[in-house]
């Protein structure tokens, strides 16, 4: 085959390819071979058609033998190339880098684009094979090509940064020290010359790129400085290149001048640099600034969570002796500390254990022990052993301890731990001689030890006074614990307590305080003795500043002593709100701490905010029942309050176990309130018991206290009181001492004056103790004034004393007026003396209410006594307007009121009544309810204005009666002297139906107006009197009264008649009827007087006589319902219905009738029609009545009676009729019940029928609410026997037999 047909061949070969035609591919190519063994193309055309017909072997086979034919041709490469990609053999994958290599090799001379192309197909493969030296050379070679081309600047820096980026976030420290580096290296260095401008944003990132990557490398430290320094020269406000020396020198642990200088001038970029406090720490732990240290290192730690910097942080506070803070900071260090860093962890778990030892506490020593288990080789340290040791020591086990000791002893018997730990365990037990000797030996064997110096020392102050005021003991030993480590908080705390309990100090003992409390916040006994010793000195700035200092850093519910102490400053300077915040925090870290409690309560008492104090005080009794002061402010609290009752109850819980004179005081002045407020009601058996015990309780103070002028002052005020109640009540047994009788054991007995004089006497020894207090002298005037005023009329043998106490009473005011002439009280009080009767001094008397009044123009009582002293003379108008001004100032003064309704009285006002009720509404005053309760009898008395609109409002709209009823019994009860006043109590008691009250008010009367027998006033007692007796049953008496009177009066000859007929005397009841008939002043009086001796004669069965006396009314002139009445009830009893039907024809005849009446009227008819054999007309004329008046429950009662008797058929009605009269009334219900159930058993209602409603439940009740009712029981029967009944016609059981049995019985 020529050489055209080769090119046939392949030509074939060509088309085959594009047709799909693999086969035929390799036949055409085979022939081309066997022509020329060495074709290219042919070898190049099988391998992509035993590609394509997936004999991969084959195909790489012809690809390769194309490459050794012509190694610099494209097309077999690509071949191989595409073969290697698509097919998915571990060989295959292996050969495609070097395939991708020959291309880039290739392409570079023809098409860089695809150039470009293979070299990232062959950096991604590198990449996923982890081929990093391979990738950097591959990047350069693409730097190399882009240098070649010619590109710009800002590309090539671009696919350096690319490089940079892909090689460093690849690279791991098993590449150290390798090419891969090197080239990394350069790469940066090429970039960063290439980068611009300088400084920039790009610069500036590469800049950082670099040194992150240098920092990774440890063996080009030296390029990594040199980069950091041009990063700062160039950027100097950046701090990245800070951050990464400062993590070097961390690292390194180097701390020199330039690890310094870094260190602060990463943190003057950048304050919060953890970093930056990290070193700054570091360094000062190195230089033994302990407390600065902590403060870097915490700040540090914050914002870099490494286990070295925990463990610096702990070591410096260790050093300082914070050992809780130390171990917790070891714990934290080892959370995060590496498993494989044992080393660190070693001491970490070493200084832990070391900080929990010296930590104390149970809890503490349970955690040394695990540490202890946790390191690693600690039984054969010495060191560690000793620790342990303390640790059993903390739990309290000593025998554990000891047993410990005697094995550390045995191989290490000098040793300085093991001696420290025997002296604490013969501490433990007690031993403090061998416990002074081993911490000897162990000082002796470190010299350099403050821990065991410090262990001396509170030995020596723990051995007793001796050794503590020994120089050369206790205060020696730590004064050398505290040179030897002057961070030892609690060596300086015992200095404190040396130099304020021995040398008296106070100045060295606050330095030494305030140093203690320096080094440690956290120690709550020394800062108080600071701030207590601060305060002693009157230096309150200072502790102030010292409080605040600790309440700022103080979590809630801690630094109690703190809160507590400055809870009080506030509340010694005022400020009470401030001091109750600070007081509520302290008890959030103390709950249980009673004083606390009674701090608070202090505060809110300050504030006035009584019902919080009342609270926290109970709180500190609770905490505390054998504080007095608590509860002491508590009934103060309750007594401020106006709980007088229960200030009393708490006041003597205190005095009945021992004589506390505050507490005495404030029994006797709530015992005098409670007195008083009795004495406003008008209770004064109550108050005057009350006055007696204030008094001897009061004495019990002054026995204690007689240098208490408040004392005599209230002794005085308890004996003045009586001066209100009635001289027959004031009966007070007092302490001999105080009568100015002789002394003697047992109280006397005194009278309202004998009380008083007591009074004079204490204002007396007041007076002698504080001559210059005013209102003594006030005091003692007005106790003049009531000595004057309680006497009897002045006799001639009174008259002496009367107007010397007048006058002592009127100069004790001037007295009083001189001291302090601004008090309106002094002068209101000398203007009533002065125009007391005896002195009539009107004059003055004006001048003084005018004086009070320009004192204080808001002075109600001042106008009222004005105008009251305008009243006394007469001067209506200027009374008017003082008595209107003084209820305009306080609208709720009584007397003012009590003076206008008097203006009213003497004018004829219709406002009299209304004015005197509304004196009663405001309070209980004598003139005023006196005044009311005589309006309201005179207004009952007269009968003619029953139906006014007056009558109404006053009487009956306003309750009047019962309102003076209540009111006059107050005033009976203080004044039982006034006959007038008993009378009306009388009368009006008779209105409200109490029969044994009324005729004990009349008595009472009659007795005080016996001396009078011939007034009108004496034959008025009489009469009332004589009628109460009546309406007592008491009629014998009722007569011999009635025959005490003159008997002229048309009432006393009535009221003698009814008692004489009451009694059975009817023919002197007849005589006396007779006498009264001829004095009758009217047509109507006759007709009564004539009813009454009608049924008088039918009482004696002279029944012609009382129907002719009947007879006689009707034809009166003014005839009376009542006579026909009594006529046709005459009738109906002797069953004379023409009779009955006449009279109550003309009963009839007098028009509609309201009330009962209309109720009798309807029961005449009924038993008229009745009595005719009507007996359907009764049940008609019962519901016609109720039909017209559907109000009134007694006739809906009486249809209920009527219906079962005379027309039982309509019996479910009548039990209607009683059920609406049960819900109309209750006193009429008792008896509507019973007919209604009389009803249910005619109608045959049993329990069968309806279970709710039915006759058996009614009679129950029936019986129930009236027990003693016959009828009701004998109703009960009948509904059992109905239920019997019905039971036996069902064919049932009977469950009610024996009931029925047993009530029959």
């Amino acid at each position: 085959m020529s050489n055209k047909e080769v090119k046939a061949a392949l030509k074939s070969a060509r088309e085959a390819i594009n047709n799909k035609e693999f086969k035929e591919v390799l036949k055409h190519c085979k022939a081309v071979l066997k022509l020329e063994k060495n074709n290219y193309n042919a070898w190049v055309f099988i391998g992509k058609a035993a590609s394509e017909l997936e004999q991969p072997d084959q195909s790489q086979a012809a690809y390769r033998k194309a490459v050794e034919l012509e190694p610099e041709q494209l097309l077999a490469w690509q071949g191989l190339a595409n073969l290697y990609e698509n097919t998915d053999q571990w060989d295959f994958k292996d050969e495609l880098p070097n395939v991708y290599q020959k291309l880039v090799e290739l392409y570079a001379r023809t098409d860089k684009n695809k150039s470009y192309d293979m070299i990232k197909k062959l950096s991604e493969i590198y990449q996923s094979d982890r081929e990093y030296l391979k990738l950097a050379k591959v990047w350069l070679q693409l730097v190399q090509l882009k240098e070649e081309e010619g590109v710009d600047k800002k590309e090539l820096v671009q696919l350096l940064q690319k490089m940079t980026q892909l090689i460093s976030d690849c690279i791991s420290e098993e590449e150290q020290n390798s090419e891969t580096q090197q080239h990394l290296i350069t790469a940066f260095e090429k970039a960063m010359i290439l980068t611009e401008p300088v400084p920039g944003e790009e610069h500036k990132k590469l800049s950082a790129d670099y040194i992150k990557c240098l920092s990774k490398l440890p063996h080009e430290e030296g390029k990594m400085k040199e980069a950091c320094e041009s990063m700062l020269s160039a950027y100097p406000n950046e701090t990245y290149a800070l951050e990464v020396l400062s993590s070097y020198y961390l690292k390194t642990n180097s701390m020199d001048e330039d690890a310094v200088s870094c260190f602060s001038r990463l943190l003057e970029l950048s304050p919060n640099s953890g970093l930056g406090h990290l070193g700054l720490g570091t360094k000062a732990l190195q230089e033994g600034r302990y407390k600065e240290a902590v403060d870097d290192l915490e700040k540090g730690i914050k914002k870099m969570n490494l286990a070295t910097g925990w463990y610096s942080l702990a070591e410096a506070q260790f050093k300082i002796h914070r050992h809780a803070d130390s171990a917790v900071s070891c714990s934290q260090g080892l959370n995060i500390c590496a498993s494989e860093d044992k080393k660190l962890r070693d001491k970490l778990l070493r200084l832990k254990l070391e900080a929990l030892v010296r930590s104390e506490g149970e809890q503490a020593a349970d955690q040394a022990l695990e540490t202890f288990s946790q390191i690693t080789e600690a039984e054969q340290d010495p060191v560690l052993i000793a620790l342990k040791g303390r640790a059993y020591l903390n739990k309290g086990q000593i025998e554990q301890s000891f047993k410990l000791l005697s094995e550390l002893e045995a191989s290490n018997p000098n040793l300085s731990q093991g001696l420290a730990l025997r002296g604490l365990a013969h501490l433990a037990e007690g031993q403090l001689q061998l416990a002074e000797q081993s911490f000897l030996q162990a000082a002796k064997q470190t010299p350099d030890s403050g821990e065991y110096f410090f262990f001396l020392g509170k030995l020596y102050w723990d051995m007793g006074s001796e050794t503590r005021k020994d120089r050369s003991k206790s205060h020696t030993h730590l004064l050398k614990a505290a040179k030897l480590d002057p961070h030892l908080s609690c060596a300086f705390r015992y200095l404190g307590h040396y130099y304020r309990e021995v040398a008296n100090d106070n100045a060295r003992a606050q330095g030494c305080y305030r140093k203690a409390f320096q080094l440690n916040s956290d120690d709550s006994e020394s800062g108080a003795a600071s701030v207590d010793l601060s305060m002693g000195q009157g230096d309150m700035d200072s502790a102030l500043t010292t409080l605040e200092s600790v309440i700022e850093k103080a979590t809630p519910g801690s630094a109690k002593w703190a809160w507590m102490r400055r809870g009080l400053y506030y509340l010694k300077v005022g400020e009470h709100q401030q001091a109750i915040a600070d007081l509520q925090a302290a008890l959030r870290a103390d709950p249980e701490d009673w004083i606390c409690w009674e701090c608070l309560g202090e505060a809110y008492l300050n504030r006035r905010s009584f019902t919080a104090a009342l609270k926290a005080f109970g709180k500190a009794h609770q905490l505390q029942p054998s504080s007095i002061y608590s509860v002491y402010q508590a009934a103060a609290i309750k007594q401020t309050l106006g709980k007088f009752k229960e200030a009393v109850d708490e006041y003597l819980q205190i005095t009945t176990q021992q004589d506390y004179v505050p507490a005495l005081k404030g029994l006797g002045e709530c015992q005098l309130a409670l007195a008083k407020n009795l004495m406003e009601d008008c209770r004064d058996g109550g108050a005057i018991d009350l006055i007696q015990q204030a008094i001897h309780n009061l004495f019990r103070a002054v026995q204690l206290r007689p240098d208490l002028s408040c004392l005599w002052k209230l002794l005085g005020d308890a004996c003045t009181a009586v001066r209100v109640v009635s001289p027959n009540r004031a009966q007070v047994v007092v302490p001999t001492l105080l009568t100015g009788f002789d002394s003697s054991p047992q109280d006397r007995m005194l009278n309202q004056a004998q009380t008083l004089k007591a009074g004079e006497r204490c204002y007396a020894h007041a007076l002698k103790l504080m001559p210059e207090v005013a209102s003594l002298w006030y005091d003692l005037g007005l106790n003049y004034y009531h000595q004057a005023t309680i006497s009897p009329c002045p006799s001639d043998e009174h008259q002496n004393s009367y107007s010397l106490n007048l006058e002592k009473a009127q100069q004790c005011l001037k007295k009083a007026i001189q001291m302090d002439s601004e008090n309106y009280s002094y002068w209101n009080a000398l203007g009533v003396i002065s125009m007391t009767k005896g002195l009539d001094s009107y004059a003055l008397a004006q001048h003084c209410f005018i004086k009070s009044i320009q004192v204080e123009p808001n002075n109600v009582v001042a106008w009222t006594n004005l105008g009251t002293l305008y009243l006394k003379k007469d001067n209506i108008e200027l009374a008017h307007e003082a008595f209107k001004i003084a209820q305009s100032l306080e609208p709720l003064y009584v007397n003012c009121w009590i003076g206008q309704a008097l203006i009213a009285e003497r004018v004829g006002s219709y406002d009299t009544m209304d004015l005197f009720r509304h004196t009663t509404e405001l309070s209980t005053h004598m003139e005023g309810v006196k005044g009311y309760a005589y309006w309201v009898c005179s207004t009952l008395l007269d009968k003619s204005n029953r139906d006014s609109e007056l009558y109404r409002y006053n009487i009956v709209q306003m309750n009047a009666i019962s309102a003076a009823h209540v009111a006059l019994c107050k005033y009976t009860e203080r004044i039982q002297s006034d006959p007038d006043a008993f009378i009306m109590l009388g009368y009006l008691n008779e209105h409200l139906q109490l029969k044994r009250q009324a005729l004990q008010a009349y008595q009472r009367a009659v007795e005080l107006l016996q001396s009078t027998s011939s007034s009108e006033v004496s034959i008025f007692s009489l009469g009332s009197y004589a009628r109460a007796l009546c309406n007592s049953g008491q009629w014998e008496e009722a007569v011999q009264v009635y025959k005490s009177t003159p008997l002229q009066d048309l009432s006393e000859l009535v009221g003698l008649a009814l008692a004489y007929c009451r009694a059975g005397l009817y023919p002197e009841s007849i005589s006396a009827y007779e006498r009264a008939l001829a004095v009758t002043s009217n047509e109507k009086e006759k007709a009564y007087i004539l009813t009454a001796l009608a049924l008088l004669q039918h009482r004696q069965g002279n029944l012609d006589s009382a129907k002719t006396l009947l007879f006689k009314c009707s034809v009166l002139k003014e005839p009376i319902s009542e006579s026909l009445l009594c006529l046709c009830a005459l009738g109906l009893v002797h069953s004379d219905a023409t009779l009955a039907a006449a009279a109550l024809t003309e009963l009839l005849k007098q028009g509609s009738a309201s009330g009962g009446v209309v109720e009798q009227r309807c029961l005449l008819t009924c038993s008229l029609l009745a009595l005719q054999g009507n007996y359907s007309a009764v049940q008609r004329e019962a519901s016609r009545a109720v039909h017209s008046n559907p109000g009134n429950p007694s006739l809906w009662t009486l249809l209920s009676r009527v219906i079962p008797q005379y027309y039982p058929r309509k019996a479910q009605g009548g039990a209607v009729a009683g059920h609406i009269a049960c819900l109309f009334s209750m006193t009429q219900g008792k008896r509507a019940l019973l007919f209604s159930g009389v009803n249910q058993v005619a109608c045959g209602r049993h329990t069968r029928e309806d279970p709710h409603r039915n006759a058996l439940k009614t009679m129950q009740k029936a019986v129930l609410l009236c027990p003693d009712d016959p009828a009701a029981w004998a109703g009960l029967m009948a509904a059992c026997h109905t239920e019997n009944t019905s039971c036996y016609l069902s064919g049932s059981t009977l469950p009610r037999q024996s009931l029925e049995h047993t009530l029959i019985a």
